[in-house]
């Protein structure tokens, strides 16, 4: 529970929302004591044709006999130490004594109440009878009110803590590096955006809520029943350590059965996204019978995890019903054994310091019975309570995951224009047991423009991760100018980089907008500029219905790979940058928008530092040197000619010995 305790926290922040709702609670709780207490002047009073004035004057008429008659013990036992001092005698002297000053203080309470029950209530029992049924309809209504102002607040509560914990997720989230984001599914961080926040939420409110109306209204049932008589509330302890037991263990297993069930939904999702991301392939290969046999397995699980949820919850209320029933049970054989004897005393133990009469007795059953619904209600926020801690332990598990990047303490600052860069036997693996580069060195001057080929895997668009520092290298370093990108600010350093990868990825939003990313301070003509410089204007201009206001659908899904690649790289000239990484940015563009482009960043390239990860030809006669990587290492560094004419496996990756023999 000390992660969801840091949620209850989060809610304590909104203090006066706090202090009104447990303000609520306590009034709920004494009007619901109120109703109880209310059927020992009915029983006692109505029910035997007196009204409250009377009842108040004829338990002065029993407490002034109850006096005289313990005056009359008091003496006999004075007499008897008088006669033979002994411990027993002295105990009984001081019980009657105490019992005495016990009923004078109710004499006092009764002699003073009398005069005002005379001059403000009713004088006849129908009177009586009616005044107390309008009592108890006026104190129901105004507790329903206070219930409606109850769940508003509790409501509230618990949505603003939500809202602040989404935004600190969200924000500890865009915090972490590539390699640590990755560790977690999609799927996954999607269940814990959704699912287990809506989780929390529900727990906040059971905490402020019921958590707190619920037991209040208890213990003012307990107070009522303990100012009856305290000492036969006590036989009622009995059982409260087996009931502490069953629920703490009913608690266990829930949160054991909920975490596990959130790490099953999780799998569902991860499968969802799996399946909707791959569609076109499942129905190519025609694997619809598979995946649905997958999709199943994965739900069934769910639904196993689930229905263990729903067993342990199911026990709750039957077993604190049980509990409770079984307290009931001995309070009414000892209580009826007092009252129908006429009894002060039970197996040689003072319950009462004068006999309980009906309508004590009665009053005081329902003080009980009132525990019992609050009680069952308790139940219910068990399951909330152990559902939104094991959501919280999720949260938590994530947010408190440190990044691998370390901040500098005094960053260095930039100089305005940036030197030469150096990759200094650089190595790095995602896993410990696979090597992805390996004393990988590196030189670029700067303004100088480096292709990088080789074959799939082979650490290329790694290598290129290095140098925006969405990665640090295991060995060796980075460094631009001589400065350590480890030593620099990194928003100070990626704003001076733009990236253009195969995967390109547009927003939810208009054209313009995903083209302004980056550079939101640009004007419409700069971006029409930029687009015009990528070659996407004339089809935002002529195809899109809206123009630079079209909508590109979530991840650009609404325009073609082509025209997706054109605005990413419409985005990056529009930055500006001093860097430019382009990783197979032309993968996906026709002959004739290549030949454009091509054209295009001869001009963007000049006057800054430029890495190309391409195995073009025409894109590969742009670079002043090129870089042949192979198994994580640097096979060759050349021109163009100087690796066509000693390069083997240049050749093969540009094809140059197709275009040969062609």
């Amino acid at each position: 529970m000390n992660n969801f305790a840091r949620v209850a926290h989060i809610a304590l922040r909104y203090r006066l929302t706090v202090i009104a709702s447990i303000f609520c609670s306590l009034g709920i709780a004494v009007l619901w004591a109120a109703n109880f207490s209310a059927l020992m002047p009915v029983v006692d009073g109505v029910m035997h044709g007196k009204a409250i004035p009377g009842l108040i004057s004829s338990w002065i008429d029993d407490t002034n006999a109850q006096l005289a008659e313990l005056d009359r013990e008091i003496a006999a036992c004075k007499e008897h130490l008088a006669a033979a001092d002994s411990p027993a005698t002295r105990a009984q002297l001081a019980g009657l004594l105490q019992d005495k000053k016990s009923n004078e203080q109710w004499l006092a309470s009764y002699q003073w109440a009398l005069p005002v029950a005379k001059k403000r209530l009713p004088s006849t029992p129908f009177g009586t009878l009616m005044g107390i049924c309008l009592m108890i309809v006026i104190s129901t209504i105004l507790k329903g009110w206070l219930r409606v102002i109850n769940s508003l607040l509790v409501s509230k509560l618990g949505h603003l803590t939500l809202l602040e914990l989404r935004k600190q997720f969200y924000r500890r989230t865009m915090r972490l590096d590539l390699g640590t984001l990755r560790q977690t599914s999609n799927g996954d961080l999607m269940t814990r955006f959704t699912s287990d926040m809506e989780w929390i939420c529900l727990g906040t409110q059971a905490l402020y809520g019921m958590a707190i109306r619920e037991p209040l209204k208890m213990i003012a049932c307990l107070i009522g029943a303990a100012m009856i008589s305290w000492q036969l509330l006590l036989i009622t302890a009995i059982c409260a350590p087996p009931a502490i037991y069953a629920i703490h263990w009913l608690a266990k297993s829930l949160k054991r059965a909920n975490r596990r069930a959130m790490q099953e939904l999780s799998s569902v999702y991860e499968h969802l996204e799996e399946t909707f991301d791959g569609i076109k392939v499942i129905k190519a290969f025609t694997m619809e019978s598979h995946e649905r046999s997958r999709f199943h397995r994965i739900s069934r699980q769910y639904y196993r995890r689930s229905m263990r949820i729903a067993f342990y919850d199911s026990l709750v209320s039957p077993t604190t019903e049980l509990i409770g029933l079984m307290i009931i049970v001995g309070v009414v054989a000892a209580g009826g054994y007092l009252v129908l004897n006429q009894q002060t005393h039970l197996y040689g133990i003072r319950i009462s310091s004068h006999p309980l009469s009906h309508g004590m007795l009665t009053a005081f059953y329902a003080m009980l019975a009132g525990i019992i619904e609050p009680s069952r209600r308790l139940s219910s926020v068990f399951n909330y309570l152990q559902r939104a801690s094991a959501s919280s332990d999720r949260i938590y598990e994530l947010m408190d995951r440190e990044t691998k990047l370390q901040l500098p303490l005094q960053p260095k600052k930039l100089p305005a224009r940036l030197g030469p860069i150096h990759f200094n036997e650089v190595a790095f693996s995602y896993q410990p047991s696979e090597l992805v580069l390996d004393n990988v060195s590196l030189s670029v001057d700067s303004g100088e423009t480096i292709a990088i080929v080789g074959p799939n895997g082979c650490g290329k668009s790694t290598l290129m991760n290095l140098l925006p520092r969405f990665y640090d290298p295991n060995e060796g370093n980075v460094t631009i100018g001589g400065i350590d990108l480890r030593d620099m600010r990194l928003p100070d350093l990626r704003e001076r980089i733009g990236v253009v990868t195969q995967e390109t990825l547009l927003f939810d939003d208009t054209v313009a907008n995903n083209i302004r990313y980056g550079s939101p301070g640009a004007t419409m003509d700069q971006i029409i500029e930029a687009a015009q410089q990528a070659h996407a204007h004339r089809f935002v201009t002529s195809t899109l219905a809206e123009g630079y206001q079209t909508l590109c659908g979530p991840s650009g899904n609404r325009l073609s790979g082509g025209q997706r690649q054109r605005l990413a790289l419409a985005r990056a000239i529009l930055r500006n940058p001093e860097i430019l990484i382009l990783d197979e940015a032309t993968s996906q563009i026709d002959v004739e928008s290549e030949r454009l482009i091509h054209e295009v960043l001869e001009r963007f390239i000049q006057g800054r530092t430029a890495f190309m990860i391409t195995h073009r030809p025409n894109t590969l006669t742009l670079a002043d040197r090129i870089v042949v990587m192979d198994a994580g290492r640097i096979v060759d560094v050349g021109t163009f000619d100087e690796l066509a004419l000693r390069c083997e496996l240049f050749c093969r990756l540009a094809h140059l010995d197709i275009r040969a023999s062609a």
